[in-house]
């Protein structure tokens, strides 16, 4: 074998009596550590999270060393692709002005709500996802799913979902677009209720003034929508609650928190009792 191979006898034995240094056996460990979190994140995490997500579990390691472990192992993030928010503002409905002013920066949960809809292909007919996030901490407070576009099949449900589980104990900015949703009597009369609810609207055609929103519709799809082809609304239904409700809300590190939301009010609860 070696005279064929071209390799020495003494290369051989050298090889064959070799010992894996400490870096390599540290690289094995990161290794079989970062496959274990990349498909937990069921393959939409790239070097930078992956990082972040070592260095909570006590690893000091660079994003660098991190990018070249899933290079070699041939693990990449599923590529993002564009999509396309529909808003039907062609209504007679009375909208309001931009109160929010795109100022996504809070100080405590309960001060501002951001909230927009979505179209979910399946293989029965569209699907409409409706969310409502606090800006706090960028959690999905409220959500519904429903074939119909009615306020009271979309925005209503995923209102009262999101006063259960948030009440509102202070004055409350709502933020969405124009849509015919969001400008409806029967939603505007639902707010109106609330007494310390104002009410925000986007500029016409202008997505930034809903970013959050939009970022986490954007995240939606490219980590769950476009990965698969939904044959039943019940089986988009399942995998849109399991993605909220076991991943986002939960597990998932946020880029503008730098953790998971559990992580980030876990923190908030701890730095409350101290104080």
């Amino acid at each position: 074998m070696c005279k064929v191979l071209k390799v020495s006898r003494s290369a051989y034995y050298s090889w064959l009596n070799h010992k894996p240094s400490k870096r390599e056996l540290e690289n094995e460990r990161l290794t079989r550590i970062i496959r274990k979190i990349f498909f937990k994140s069921k393959k939409t995490y790239g070097s930078p999270r992956i990082t972040m997500r070592l260095k909570k579990l006590g690893f000091r390691i660079s994003k660098n060393r991190v990018a070249a472990i899933m290079r070699k192992e041939g693990l990449r993030s599923v590529v993002r692709k564009k999509f396309v928010v529909t808003t039907d503002s062609k209504h007679h409905y009375p909208v309001v002005g931009n109160l929010l002013n795109r100022n996504f920066m809070v100080s405590g949960p309960g001060q501002v709500w951001v909230s927009d809809l979505i179209y979910i292909r399946t293989y029965q007919g569209w699907f409409y996802l409706t969310v409502i996030i606090d800006l706090w901490d960028w959690k999905v407070v409220g959500w519904s799913l429903s074939r119909s576009l009615k306020a009271v099949n979309t925005v209503i449900p995923a209102w009262i979902m999101a006063v259960k589980n948030r009440p509102v104990t202070r004055e409350l900015i709502f933020h969405s677009d124009r849509g015919i949703q969001y400008a409806c009597n029967e939603f505007r009369t639902l707010l109106e209720g609330y007494g310390l609810v104002k009410r925000s609207m986007s500029r016409k055609g202008n997505c930034w003034d809903n970013a959050v929103a939009e970022s986490f519709f954007k995240n939606l799809k490219m980590e769950l929508v476009y990965q698969k082809k939904y044959r039943t609304r019940m089986q988009a239904a399942l995998s849109v609650f399991e993605y909220i409700e076991s991943w986002y809300n939960t597990d998932r590190i946020h880029s503008y928190l730098e953790m998971s939301i559990k992580d980030f009010n876990a923190i908030n609860n701890e730095q409350k009792l101290i104080a």
